[in-house]
């Protein structure tokens, strides 16, 4: 009962709540994907709006959320879109770059699989790879990594296809 109370005398403090809370259940389970963003965003503007004495009572807190949501998220939802579509390219940091793996099934540009540290993973030919397809158990080398699937090159050109 203590909580309630406190909240309902520190307006200010409960808007901050909730924006830490939505940016928590954004991180963690929406990965970023923008509403609850845009929501904490305005939630915390709320909150600085009601410490100045700008904003006050329950209804203009509210319309305020309400509203800084719909702005923040025209501003912003192109630009966060955009950022999460310019992906980051293959990682070029990984211990596992200039490794050689034995491919465990056929690998195209698309999809295969190489053995690496006793773990079948996920692998793909590079984009300047020139060939079409490496036969399964064929010898590769790891060039890339691109998420959880490893780019990869035949270590021997005569063994593909």
């Amino acid at each position: 009962m203590e909580i309630i109370n406190y909240f309902s005398e520190n307006h200010a403090q409960l808007f901050y709540f909730i924006a830490g809370l939505s940016f928590v259940i954004e991180l963690t389970l929406l990965g970023l994907s923008g509403p609850l963003l845009f929501f904490a965003i305005a939630s915390t503007f709320t909150g600085m709006l009601i410490h100045l004495n700008i904003v006050s009572g329950w209804e203009s807190e509210c319309l305020t959320v309400g509203l800084l949501t719909a702005i923040i998220t025209l501003a912003l939802w192109k630009p966060l879109k955009r950022f999460q579509n310019s992906g980051g390219g293959a990682d070029t940091s990984s211990d596992m770059i200039g490794k050689q793996v034995p491919s465990t099934s056929e690998i195209t540009h698309e999809q295969g699989q190489v053995r690496f540290s006793g773990i079948d993973w996920n692998a793909r030919l590079t984009s300047d790879c020139q060939v079409k397809l490496v036969a399964k158990n064929t010898a590769c080398i790891i060039t890339g990594v691109d998420g959880n699937v490893m780019l990869v090159k035949p270590l021997n050109l005569s063994e593909s296809n």
